[in-house]
């Protein structure tokens, strides 16, 4: 798990998408990890975008239109964020389990 800027979020995200393969995803935490976005491939060429946080909210998008949803996304569940913790996930059962908050 690295903590990224988060003005550069969005790329080093649309990097490490191309490189996985579904069910593989991944995930972004506020630093505190009380709000998160996850990015899940599908079978499809689709992408389940999963929010937690402020709303709880699941939204299938095409891969065109990814960045610019996701650039709204991060606005709006990482309001004050400098830093955004950026991790991959192999299984999606591990998007369910509770992490420690700090």
């Amino acid at each position: 798990m690295a903590l990224v800027n988060i003005d550069s979020v969005l790329s080093n995200l649309l990097q490490k998408l191309e490189k996985l393969h579904p069910p593989q995803s991944i995930e972004l935490l506020s630093y505190k990890r009380n709000r998160s976005i996850a990015v899940l491939l599908l079978d499809d060429g689709k992408i389940l975008v999963r929010e937690r946080g402020y709303r709880d909210a699941e939204q299938v998008v095409e891969k065109s239109l990814l960045p610019r949803h996701l650039r709204l996304l991060i606005k709006y569940e990482f309001p004050r964020s400098r830093k955004v913790r950026i991790y991959q996930v192999d299984n999606p059962l591990e998007l369910e389990k509770v992490l420690k908050k700090l």
